[in-house]
Protein backbone atom coordinates (compact mmCIF):
# COMPACT_ATOMS: atom_id res chain seq x y z
CA UNK A 1 0.00 0.00 0.00
CA UNK A 2 1.20 3.61 -0.76
CA UNK A 3 2.04 5.92 2.04
CA UNK A 4 -0.37 8.62 1.59
CA UNK A 5 2.54 11.06 1.82
CA UNK A 6 3.90 9.91 -1.60
CA UNK A 7 0.61 9.69 -2.92
CA UNK A 8 0.06 12.82 -1.87
CA UNK A 9 3.30 14.28 -3.89
CA UNK A 10 2.63 12.13 -6.97
CA UNK A 11 -0.55 13.57 -7.62
CA UNK A 12 0.82 17.45 -7.29
CA UNK A 13 3.69 15.95 -9.72
CA UNK A 14 1.15 14.91 -12.02
CA UNK A 15 -0.69 18.53 -11.33
CA UNK A 16 2.38 20.28 -12.53
CA UNK A 17 3.69 18.16 -15.76
CA UNK A 18 4.16 20.38 -18.26
CA UNK A 19 2.91 19.69 -21.97
CA UNK A 20 4.98 20.98 -24.72
CA UNK A 21 4.24 24.47 -25.74
CA UNK A 22 2.32 26.42 -27.19
CA UNK A 23 0.22 27.27 -24.05
CA UNK A 24 -1.97 30.24 -24.86
CA UNK A 25 -5.76 28.52 -25.03
CA UNK A 26 -8.04 31.37 -26.95
CA UNK A 27 -10.23 29.34 -28.56
CA UNK A 28 -8.20 29.59 -31.44
CA UNK A 29 -7.25 26.31 -33.74
CA UNK A 30 -5.39 25.34 -36.74
CA UNK A 31 -8.64 24.37 -38.54
CA UNK A 32 -10.05 28.18 -37.69
CA UNK A 33 -6.94 29.64 -39.24
CA UNK A 34 -6.81 28.09 -41.93
CA UNK A 35 -10.57 28.26 -42.93
CA UNK A 36 -9.37 32.42 -42.33
CA UNK A 37 -6.82 32.44 -44.68
CA UNK A 38 -8.84 30.42 -47.20
CA UNK A 39 -11.50 33.31 -46.88
CA UNK A 40 -8.94 36.01 -47.01
CA UNK A 41 -7.65 34.24 -50.54
CA UNK A 42 -11.90 34.20 -51.59
CA UNK A 43 -11.26 37.95 -52.85
CA UNK A 44 -8.54 37.00 -55.09
CA UNK A 45 -9.34 33.80 -56.44
CA UNK A 46 -12.98 35.65 -57.35
CA UNK A 47 -10.92 38.36 -59.03
CA UNK A 48 -8.49 35.56 -60.68
CA UNK A 49 -11.75 34.08 -62.25
CA UNK A 50 -13.25 36.72 -63.83
CA UNK A 51 -9.73 38.09 -65.26
CA UNK A 52 -8.71 34.13 -66.50
CA UNK A 53 -11.71 32.33 -66.61
CA UNK A 54 -12.48 28.41 -65.98
CA UNK A 55 -8.41 28.36 -66.26
CA UNK A 56 -8.36 29.82 -63.24
CA UNK A 57 -11.04 28.06 -60.91
CA UNK A 58 -8.94 24.55 -62.33
CA UNK A 59 -5.99 25.25 -61.11
CA UNK A 60 -7.05 26.66 -57.97
CA UNK A 61 -9.32 23.78 -57.59
CA UNK A 62 -6.85 20.99 -58.80
CA UNK A 63 -3.91 22.16 -56.54
CA UNK A 64 -6.05 21.89 -53.42
CA UNK A 65 -8.26 18.85 -53.95
CA UNK A 66 -4.65 16.82 -54.95
CA UNK A 67 -2.88 18.76 -52.00
CA UNK A 68 -5.20 17.50 -49.85
CA UNK A 69 -5.57 13.54 -50.78
CA UNK A 70 -1.60 13.72 -51.06
CA UNK A 71 -1.34 14.61 -47.43
CA UNK A 72 -3.97 11.41 -46.69
CA UNK A 73 -1.98 9.22 -48.63
CA UNK A 74 0.98 9.95 -46.96
CA UNK A 75 -0.04 10.29 -43.62
CA UNK A 76 -1.61 6.68 -44.35
CA UNK A 77 1.55 5.86 -45.81
CA UNK A 78 2.81 6.64 -41.94
CA UNK A 79 0.04 5.03 -40.16
CA UNK A 80 -1.05 8.15 -38.37
CA UNK A 81 -3.91 9.88 -38.15
CA UNK A 82 -5.44 11.32 -41.50
CA UNK A 83 -6.54 14.84 -40.55
CA UNK A 84 -6.66 16.19 -43.73
CA UNK A 85 -10.13 17.99 -42.29
CA UNK A 86 -7.82 20.94 -40.97
CA UNK A 87 -7.34 21.83 -44.00
CA UNK A 88 -3.82 22.57 -44.13
CA UNK A 89 -2.87 20.75 -46.76
CA UNK A 90 -5.77 22.16 -49.02
CA UNK A 91 -4.51 25.52 -48.19
CA UNK A 92 -1.06 24.74 -48.96
CA UNK A 93 -2.50 23.36 -52.13
CA UNK A 94 -4.18 26.72 -52.91
CA UNK A 95 -1.60 28.46 -51.95
CA UNK A 96 1.02 26.89 -54.85
CA UNK A 97 -1.79 27.88 -57.57
CA UNK A 98 -1.49 31.44 -56.60
CA UNK A 99 2.06 30.90 -57.52
CA UNK A 100 0.86 29.45 -61.04
CA UNK A 101 -0.19 30.69 -64.42
CA UNK A 102 -3.75 30.26 -64.94
CA UNK A 103 -2.40 28.23 -68.22
CA UNK A 104 -1.02 25.99 -65.81
CA UNK A 105 -0.96 22.17 -67.51
CA UNK A 106 -3.10 19.87 -65.78
CA UNK A 107 0.14 17.65 -64.42
CA UNK A 108 1.90 20.31 -63.45
CA UNK A 109 -0.68 21.59 -61.11
CA UNK A 110 -0.52 18.01 -59.86
CA UNK A 111 2.68 17.32 -59.48
CA UNK A 112 3.96 20.37 -57.82
CA UNK A 113 0.62 20.33 -55.24
CA UNK A 114 2.16 16.65 -54.66
CA UNK A 115 5.44 18.15 -54.17
CA UNK A 116 3.68 21.05 -51.96
CA UNK A 117 2.59 18.31 -49.04
CA UNK A 118 5.62 15.64 -49.86
CA UNK A 119 8.83 17.37 -50.11
CA UNK A 120 7.66 20.71 -48.81
CA UNK A 121 6.27 19.21 -45.66
CA UNK A 122 6.39 15.54 -44.98
CA UNK A 123 10.14 15.14 -45.09
CA UNK A 124 10.55 17.74 -42.18
CA UNK A 125 7.69 15.93 -39.79
CA UNK A 126 4.59 17.31 -41.10
CA UNK A 127 2.65 20.65 -40.82
CA UNK A 128 4.37 23.05 -38.65
CA UNK A 129 7.65 21.50 -38.91
CA UNK A 130 8.90 22.69 -42.65
CA UNK A 131 11.78 25.30 -42.39
CA UNK A 132 10.82 26.69 -45.67
CA UNK A 133 7.58 27.90 -46.70
CA UNK A 134 5.91 24.52 -48.20
CA UNK A 135 4.12 25.70 -51.47
CA UNK A 136 7.51 27.89 -52.84
CA UNK A 137 9.60 24.64 -52.50
CA UNK A 138 6.72 23.42 -55.31
CA UNK A 139 7.34 26.35 -57.06
CA UNK A 140 11.18 26.19 -57.14
CA UNK A 141 10.89 22.46 -58.30
CA UNK A 142 8.77 23.62 -61.37
CA UNK A 143 10.24 26.51 -61.83
CA UNK A 144 14.01 24.85 -62.62
CA UNK A 145 11.90 21.70 -64.15
CA UNK A 146 9.25 23.38 -66.57
CA UNK A 147 10.22 26.65 -67.07
CA UNK A 148 8.16 26.98 -69.74
CA UNK A 149 5.04 25.96 -68.58
CA UNK A 150 5.74 28.00 -65.69
CA UNK A 151 5.00 30.75 -67.95
CA UNK A 152 1.64 32.36 -69.22
CA UNK A 153 0.47 31.13 -72.30
CA UNK A 154 -0.64 34.10 -74.59
CA UNK A 155 -2.14 31.83 -77.11
CA UNK A 156 -4.50 30.73 -74.39
CA UNK A 157 -5.92 33.68 -72.87
CA UNK A 158 -8.64 35.74 -74.56
CA UNK A 159 -6.98 39.28 -73.95
CA UNK A 160 -3.00 40.58 -74.49
CA UNK A 161 -1.72 42.36 -71.75
CA UNK A 162 2.20 42.52 -70.45
CA UNK A 163 3.49 41.11 -67.82
CA UNK A 164 5.36 44.65 -66.01
CA UNK A 165 7.88 42.81 -63.90
CA UNK A 166 8.94 41.06 -67.38
CA UNK A 167 9.51 44.62 -69.16
CA UNK A 168 11.61 45.59 -66.94
CA UNK A 169 13.88 42.82 -67.05
CA UNK A 170 13.88 42.19 -70.26
CA UNK A 171 13.52 46.05 -71.78
CA UNK A 172 14.15 48.51 -69.32
CA UNK A 173 12.36 51.30 -67.64
CA UNK A 174 11.69 53.04 -70.79
CA UNK A 175 8.46 50.43 -71.75
CA UNK A 176 6.94 51.01 -67.86
CA UNK A 177 4.90 53.68 -69.28
CA UNK A 178 2.78 51.58 -70.95
CA UNK A 179 1.15 50.44 -67.63
CA UNK A 180 -1.01 52.57 -64.87
CA UNK A 181 -0.90 52.19 -61.89
CA UNK A 182 -4.73 51.84 -61.04
CA UNK A 183 -5.06 49.44 -64.15
CA UNK A 184 -1.94 47.59 -61.67
CA UNK A 185 -4.02 47.14 -58.54
CA UNK A 186 -6.76 45.92 -60.13
CA UNK A 187 -4.88 43.01 -61.68
CA UNK A 188 -4.73 43.73 -65.25
CA UNK A 189 -1.47 42.42 -65.40
CA UNK A 190 0.05 38.81 -66.65
CA UNK A 191 1.67 36.34 -64.09
CA UNK A 192 0.83 34.00 -61.14
CA UNK A 193 -2.79 33.82 -60.16
CA UNK A 194 -1.17 36.39 -57.07
CA UNK A 195 0.96 38.68 -59.13
CA UNK A 196 -1.81 39.92 -60.99
CA UNK A 197 -4.69 40.28 -57.65
CA UNK A 198 -3.04 43.14 -56.22
CA UNK A 199 -5.99 44.95 -54.38
CA UNK A 200 -8.06 42.04 -53.82
CA UNK A 201 -4.49 40.17 -51.85
CA UNK A 202 -4.48 44.09 -49.88
CA UNK A 203 -8.39 43.29 -49.00
CA UNK A 204 -7.73 39.44 -47.66
CA UNK A 205 -4.33 40.41 -45.61
CA UNK A 206 -5.92 43.56 -44.20
CA UNK A 207 -8.37 40.94 -42.80
CA UNK A 208 -5.77 38.55 -41.55
CA UNK A 209 -4.32 41.89 -39.47
CA UNK A 210 -8.00 42.64 -37.99
CA UNK A 211 -8.70 39.06 -37.11
CA UNK A 212 -5.15 39.31 -35.74
CA UNK A 213 -4.64 35.68 -37.62
CA UNK A 214 -1.70 37.48 -38.52
CA UNK A 215 0.56 40.33 -37.05
CA UNK A 216 1.83 43.10 -38.71
CA UNK A 217 5.47 43.24 -38.24
CA UNK A 218 5.96 40.88 -41.28
CA UNK A 219 3.85 42.70 -43.67
CA UNK A 220 4.74 45.65 -42.81
CA UNK A 221 8.61 45.16 -42.99
CA UNK A 222 8.21 43.35 -46.09
CA UNK A 223 6.54 46.31 -47.80
CA UNK A 224 8.93 48.66 -46.47
CA UNK A 225 11.90 46.64 -47.26
CA UNK A 226 10.95 46.36 -50.50
CA UNK A 227 9.92 50.17 -51.12
CA UNK A 228 13.18 51.33 -49.24
CA UNK A 229 14.93 49.41 -51.33
CA UNK A 230 13.58 50.63 -54.41
CA UNK A 231 14.03 54.24 -53.56
CA UNK A 232 17.62 53.77 -53.01
CA UNK A 233 17.78 52.47 -56.97
CA UNK A 234 15.39 54.46 -57.73
CA UNK A 235 17.44 57.76 -56.25
CA UNK A 236 20.71 56.89 -57.32
CA UNK A 237 19.56 56.23 -60.84
CA UNK A 238 15.93 56.58 -62.23
CA UNK A 239 16.77 56.04 -66.02
CA UNK A 240 17.93 52.49 -64.81
CA UNK A 241 15.65 51.47 -62.05
CA UNK A 242 12.16 51.04 -61.65
CA UNK A 243 9.98 53.52 -58.51
CA UNK A 244 9.54 51.89 -55.10
CA UNK A 245 5.71 52.10 -56.35
CA UNK A 246 5.93 49.87 -59.28
CA UNK A 247 7.83 47.28 -57.03
CA UNK A 248 5.36 47.54 -54.49
CA UNK A 249 2.17 47.15 -57.09
CA UNK A 250 3.76 44.15 -59.39
CA UNK A 251 4.91 40.37 -59.31
CA UNK A 252 3.91 38.33 -56.00
CA UNK A 253 5.29 41.94 -53.81
CA UNK A 254 1.48 42.05 -51.60
CA UNK A 255 0.63 38.02 -52.09
CA UNK A 256 4.27 37.44 -50.69
CA UNK A 257 4.35 40.14 -47.75
CA UNK A 258 0.61 38.51 -46.29
CA UNK A 259 0.32 34.88 -47.48
CA UNK A 260 4.17 33.35 -48.08
CA UNK A 261 6.64 35.10 -45.75
CA UNK A 262 3.35 35.29 -42.65
CA UNK A 263 3.65 31.27 -42.80
CA UNK A 264 4.26 30.26 -39.00
CA UNK A 265 6.12 27.29 -39.48
CA UNK A 266 9.14 28.98 -41.35
CA UNK A 267 9.10 32.72 -39.99
CA UNK A 268 10.08 33.99 -36.79
CA UNK A 269 7.73 34.80 -33.37
CA UNK A 270 9.28 37.58 -31.91
CA UNK A 271 8.61 41.07 -32.60
CA UNK A 272 12.56 42.39 -33.53
CA UNK A 273 13.28 38.56 -35.29
CA UNK A 274 9.88 39.29 -37.49
CA UNK A 275 10.91 42.94 -38.32
CA UNK A 276 14.20 41.72 -39.55
CA UNK A 277 13.03 38.75 -41.31
CA UNK A 278 10.74 40.88 -43.05
CA UNK A 279 13.15 43.64 -44.17
CA UNK A 280 15.94 40.81 -45.62
CA UNK A 281 13.02 39.28 -47.44
CA UNK A 282 11.78 42.96 -49.32
CA UNK A 283 15.25 43.78 -49.92
CA UNK A 284 16.04 40.69 -51.14
CA UNK A 285 13.00 41.09 -54.10
CA UNK A 286 14.21 44.22 -55.14
CA UNK A 287 18.12 43.19 -55.38
CA UNK A 288 16.96 39.51 -57.42
CA UNK A 289 15.10 42.19 -59.68
CA UNK A 290 17.56 44.51 -60.65
CA UNK A 291 20.46 41.71 -60.33
CA UNK A 292 19.09 38.25 -60.47
CA UNK A 293 17.66 36.23 -63.80
CA UNK A 294 14.11 35.55 -62.64
CA UNK A 295 11.43 38.42 -62.99
CA UNK A 296 9.75 38.40 -59.67
CA UNK A 297 12.17 37.23 -56.68
CA UNK A 298 9.60 37.13 -54.22
CA UNK A 299 9.47 33.27 -54.40
CA UNK A 300 13.14 32.99 -53.72
CA UNK A 301 13.68 35.54 -51.43
CA UNK A 302 10.67 34.68 -49.21
CA UNK A 303 12.81 31.09 -49.52
CA UNK A 304 15.96 32.78 -49.02
CA UNK A 305 14.66 35.08 -45.57
CA UNK A 306 13.25 31.10 -44.34
CA UNK A 307 16.66 29.44 -44.17
CA UNK A 308 17.96 32.75 -41.47
CA UNK A 309 14.95 32.41 -39.32
CA UNK A 310 16.59 29.95 -36.94
CA UNK A 311 19.43 32.75 -36.49
CA UNK A 312 17.08 35.52 -36.46
CA UNK A 313 15.25 33.86 -33.37
CA UNK A 314 18.26 34.88 -31.50
CA UNK A 315 18.06 38.58 -31.61
CA UNK A 316 16.26 39.09 -28.60
CA UNK A 317 16.41 41.57 -25.73
CA UNK A 318 18.65 41.10 -22.95
CA UNK A 319 17.71 40.67 -19.34
CA UNK A 320 18.02 43.87 -17.13
CA UNK A 321 21.59 43.42 -14.81
CA UNK A 322 22.77 40.49 -17.09
CA UNK A 323 25.81 40.68 -18.94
Amino acid sequence: MTPPIIKAMSDIAVRLTVSPPPYWRNGRTIRKMMLAHLLALAPAAVMAVVMYGLPAASVIALAGATATLADAAFLKLQHRDIDVDDFTAFYAGVLFAFLLPATAPWWLVAIGAIVTIGLGRTVFGGFGCNPVCAPLVAWAVCRLSWPAEMDIDLNLIHFAINSPVDQLMYFGVERLDQFNTLDLLLGRQLGGLGSSQVLALAVGGVFLLATRWIRVFIPAAFLFGVAGTAAIFWYIDPTVYASPVFHLVTGSTVFGAFFLATDTASSPVGKLPQIVFGLIAGAMVVLIRAYGVYPDGVPFAVMTASLLSPLLERLRPKFFGVK
